[in-house]
């Protein structure tokens, strides 16, 4: 599983403005930037780059400002667009829109989205001061994909135990000489749980490692990334299709993101 929330998306008037600096071509920019949004009311701040109020007005009803904070021209959208196509070299512009997002996924997929560091900072939930914050459940794990005992009647799909005396004793909600994969992560969540037990009562390091060493990498971790157009750009060609279910939404996220379609998936399709 993967959470996406609180996302925020800042940079787009000097990223625009940059974009324009190559040509001196800033009288044509005809984008709205606002600092601040009154949804109750339907008003705006806007930074200098618009004087002129009334144009809100006319777009408001087709953007989504108040998330945003940006509604870019018909001008500046072609300019960007066309420097995205051109590559990397030609969109600078992009890494100056930054994204900043809370992802809680599990950590075998923060294995790989560390791969793409370059302009990017996470700040994540730490395993090593918190591990043993909260007690462990089923619920701190990704294991949408693991079979329980209802996908085993009849089925092949569990590890037999019955050939062996010295676990036939061995249940998992009383079923004896069977294991499912979704009962080997219950019986983890009860070591662990054991020794954060031993850990808070003694704060014994000894059982501070077991939890560290014994942790499954399906443990999710939350972390607060920020990210860029750029970053998101590599991501979202190198991700698209992947085999993880994790990477497939995030990419869907990407494609959520404002004017994503065309300065990030356009290139691409």
């Amino acid at each position: 599983m993967i959470k996406i929330e609180n996302v925020m998306t800042v940079g787009w008037e000097p990223a625009i403005r940059g974009a324009r600096n190559p040509m001196n071509s800033w009288e044509k920019s005809d984008s709205l930037f606002f600092e601040y949004c009154d949804e109750t009311d339907n008003t705006a701040v806007c930074h200098d780059i618009c004087k002129h109020m009334t144009k809100i007005n006319t777009w408001s009803e087709s953007i989504s400002w108040t998330e945003h904070g940006v509604k870019i021209g018909p001008n500046d959208l072609k300019l960007l667009t066309n420097l995205a196509k051109s590559g990397s070299d030609e969109a600078k512009f992009r890494r100056m829109i930054v994204v900043y997002v809370d992802i809680t996924a599990p950590m075998y997929w923060w294995k790989e989205a560390d791969t793409y560091k370059v302009g990017t900072v996470r700040n994540s939930c730490s395993t090593m001061h918190k591990i043993h914050a909260k007690e462990f459940t089923l619920e701190d794990f990704s294991c949408e994909h693991l079979f329980s005992k209802k996908d085993f009647i009849n089925e092949d799909k569990t590890v037999p135990f019955e050939n062996d005396p010295a676990l036939s004793a061995i249940t998992v909600d009383g079923d004896i000489a069977y294991f499912t994969s979704t009962g080997f992560v219950e019986m983890t969540c009860d070591v662990l749980n054991h020794y954060r037990e031993l850990f808070l009562q003694t704060k014994d390091k000894k059982y501070w490692w077991q939890m560290i060493q014994l942790l499954p990498s399906s443990y999710n971790q939350r972390a607060t990334l920020m990210l860029n157009y750029e970053v998101l750009a590599n991501m979202y060609h190198a991700r698209k299709n992947h085999k993880l279910d994790e990477w497939r939404e995030f990419c869907g996220w990407i494609e959520s993101l404002p004017y994503a379609k065309e300065l990030i998936i356009g290139q691409y399709n």
